[in-house]
């Protein structure tokens, strides 16, 4: 694993983040663990947090020209990343949409830079990858061009389809993404730092069942 992940998972178990047990998802699977990013709720877990986001863009190689965060978490988020970035001397702009149109002052849902140019979206899962599809149709009709997106997990479980939602959306949207660590990364970390064995099986048995 590399610096960045390894420090992201630290984070994530520090700030229960990450959690063990059972947990009923939307999809009425129930998962050994479950992500909850909201817990990153201080300022410097804020800015560990962006750090990983920033190494895993710089590791990337993939060429951007801007940031983007769909409302209400990747808000923050991208604000941050930007920050992280910024002290990596990629200064860039970034940008964020409000759930409902403002009918006052400038107007609109869009907040921050006007999308131009080669996008990375900035958020913190992605699930079924419905927001993810917004926040592309969002820039594309700005007249940006989108090229990828970043998550902190990659739980890689098959949908309905028998692809992952990762997969689904990447195909579909022709947009790389990326992920801070995935499950597998997730197993590999526990195993490493002596984690639960019991815990460890679960997941294994888990994704033996429903991963991609």
């Amino acid at each position: 694993m590399k610096t960045y992940q390894t420090e992201f998972m630290e984070l994530a178990l520090e700030h229960d983040v990450l959690k063990f047990g059972q947990f009923t998802l939307k999809s009425g699977r129930v998962s050994p663990y479950f992500f909850n990013l909201g817990k990153i709720s201080t300022g410097s877990a804020l800015a560990r947090l962006a750090d990983a986001y920033a190494e895993a863009l710089v590791a990337s190689g993939i060429g951007f020209d801007m940031l983007f965060g769909p409302a209400y978490k990747g808000i923050p988020l991208v604000a941050a990343v930007a920050v992280a970035l910024s002290r990596r001397g990629m200064d860039l702009p970034f940008a964020y949409n409000r759930k409902e149109a403002k009918a006052h002052g400038e107007g609109g849902t869009m907040v921050g830079a006007p999308p131009r140019g080669r996008v990375v979206i900035v958020d913190d899962v992605l699930t079924a990858g419905t927001a993810l599809r917004e926040s592309y149709h969002m820039l594309v009709a700005a007249g940006a061009e989108p090229v990828a997106a970043i998550t902190a997990l990659d739980r890689q479980e098959v949908g309905p389809s028998g692809r992952s939602a990762v997969a689904e959306a990447a195909s579909e949207l022709k947009l790389a993404i990326l992920s801070l660590v995935t499950v597998r990364e997730v197993l590999e970390f526990l195993g490493k730092s002596g984690g639960d064995a019991e815990t460890i099986q679960a997941i294994e048995n888990y994704q033996a069942q429903y991963g991609a």
